[in-house]
C-alpha cells in the first residue's frame, strides 16, 4: 500500500477510535484481528486532510479561507496569498482559488481570481454559490493603494481612491474564470468608514435570497454588521438593516422554521453573538452573547447539517458550527454539533489542539462536509473531509440517514 494511502487508513482508523494494526518485527506475535463490527464503525467514520497552501511557498503568507460546493459536487477553495508579508490590506494581497473533483483529496493548481498591480490589493475572500444557476461568486475587499479598513475614508464613488471597495467577481464555468464587479455604491452608506465581506461563504435561503454577510464601522468607530441580499440571482444587491453595535465578521444559515441565525466575532465579549431574522436577512434581532461558543475574536462558520431533511423530522434541526474554542487565544479549533437550531451545542470534537485561526465549512453532496482552515495558526491552509461518525453526530430521537 502506498505511504499516502496507509496514512490516510491510519487517521481513518483513528478518527473511529480504532488501532490501526502495525506491521510487527520477525517472529513477534501477530496482531489481534480487529472485530468485524469495529471494522465496520471504522468504515464509517472519516476524516483526511490535504495542505493547498503553505506560508513561505511561493509567498511568504497565506491566510482567509474560503470554500463552497458547486450543484455538481466539484469544490472551490479560495485564500489570500499576501505576497511580501503576513499584513492584511493595504499590501501585495492577491485571491487564489482551486479545484477540486474528487471531494477534496486532490486540488488543480493555484490560480489567480483577482491580482493587481501597482500596490493595490485585493483579498477577504467569501464564496457563494446559486443553487439554481450554478453561478458562483467571490466576494473581497479592493483597497487602493495605501487604504486599509482602519484608514478607509468616507463616501462611496465607484472611483474613490480613498475607501475600501467592496467587489464581486463571479463565474459561470466553475470557477475556472471570473469577471469584476464594483458593489461599492449599492452597498456602502457613503457616511461609513471600512466596510468588508465577512469571509468563508454567503448562504442561500431555501426561496432563492442569496445573502453575503458584511461588517462595517461607523464613523464613530462602532462596529456593525449587515446582510447583502440579492432576489435576482445576483443581478443587483442590497444592504438590509444593519445590526450591532460590537459586531464584526459574521455568518448565516437558514433554520428550518424558516428563519436566520446569524452567529458573529466581536471584541467586547470572549463569547459569538447571535441574533435571528424573521424577513430573510433584512433586520434581526438585537445580538446576543452564546454562552456554550467561546471564541477568541475570530472568524468561525456556520451551516445546516442536512438541508434537504423534512422540515417535522429532528435532523432539519442539526446544525454544524466550527471556530477556535478558546477565549484566550487562537487555538483549539472544533467542530460542534447543535440538535436544536443552535439552541445548545453537545456534541463537539477538536480538529487542531493547538494554535489554528479561521475555518469554513462546506457540505458535500455525498452528505460529508469539508473544512477549511488555517494552522499553525497561519503556516498552512488545510482541507479536512469528515463526516458525522467522525464527528459522533448523535441526537435525540428519529432520523433519517
Amino acid at each position: 500500500m502506498p505511504a499516502a494511502a496507509r496514512s490516510r487508513t491510519l487517521a481513518v482508523l483513528l478518527a473511529a477510535g480504532v488501532g490501526a494494526a502495525l506491521p510487527t518485527a520477525p517472529g513477534a506475535p501477530a496482531a489481534a484481528p480487529v472485530p468485524e463490527a469495529v471494522r465496520g464503525a471504522a468504515r464509517r467514520a472519516l476524516f483526511e486532510t490535504t495542505d493547498l497552501a503553505v506560508s513561505g511557498q511561493g509567498a511568504h503568507t497565506y491566510r482567509i479561507p474560503a470554500l463552497a460546493t458547486l450543484p455538481d459536487g466539484t469544490l472551490i477553495a479560495a485564500y489570500d496569498r499576501r505576497n511580501d508579508s503576513a499584513a492584511d490590506l493595504p499590501g501585495d494581497v492577491d485571491v487564489m482559488v482551486r479545484r477540486s473533483s474528487d471531494k477534496g483529496r486532490t486540488w488543480s493548481a493555484p490560480r489567480a481570481a483577482v491580482d493587481y498591480d501597482g500596490g493595490v490589493g485585493a483579498g477577504d475572500p467569501s464564496l457563494l454559490v446559486d443553487r439554481t444557476t450554478g453561478r458562483v461568486f467571490l466576494f473581497h475587499a479592493y483597497a487602493p493603494k495605501g487604504v486599509g479598513f482602519g484608514t478607509a475614508g468616507t463616501g462611496n464613488a465607484h472611483d474613490s481612491t480613498s475607501v475600501l471597495h467592496t467587489d464581486c467577481s463571479y463565474s459561470d464555468d466553475g470557477g475556472r474564470s471570473w469577471r469584476h464587479r464594483r458593489l461599492t455604491r449599492a452597498l456602502k452608506d457613503p457616511s461609513w468608514r471600512g466596510i468588508f465581506a465577512s469571509s468563508g461563504s454567503g448562504s442561500q435561503l431555501s426561496g432563492g435570497r442569496l445573502l453575503q454577510q458584511y461588517a462595517f464601522r461607523k464613523a464613530d468607530g462602532s462596529m456593525w454588521a449587515a446582510s447583502a441580499y440579492s432576489d435576482d440571482h445576483g443581478a443587483t444587491w442590497r444592504l438590509g438593516t444593519p445590526v450591532g453595535p460590537r459586531m464584526d465578521e459574521n455568518k448565516t444559515v437558514e433554520l428550518a422554521d424558516g428563519r436566520v441565525l446569524l452567529n458573529s466575532r466581536t471584541t467586547s465579549t470572549r463569547r459569538r453573538l447571535v441574533a435571528h431574522s424573521r424577513d430573510g436577512g433584512l433586520s434581526y434581532s438585537a445580538p446576543a452573547a452564546d454562552d456554550e461558543l467561546p471564541d477568541p475574536a475570530n472568524n468561525a462558520s456556520i451551516l445546516r447539517y442536512d438541508p434537504a431533511a423534512p422540515a417535522g423530522r429532528p435532523r432539519a434541526h442539526w446544525l454544524l458550527f466550527s471556530n477556535t474554542a478558546s477565549a484566550r487565544a487562537r487555538e483549539n479549533l472544533t467542530v460542534r454539533g447543535s440538535c436544536d437550531d443552535g439552541e445548545s451545542w453537545p456534541v463537539s470534537r477538536t480538529v487542531v489542539p493547538g494554535p489554528a485561526a479561521y475555518s469554513t465549512l462546506a457540505r458535500l453532496p455525498d452528505g460529508t462536509f469539508g473544512l477549511l482552515y488555517e494552522s499553525g495558526p497561519y503556516r498552512k491552509i488545510t482541507f479536512a473531509r469528515f463526516d458525522g461518525a467522525w464527528l459522533g453526530m448523535r441526537c435525540p430521537g428519529p432520523s433519517p440517514g
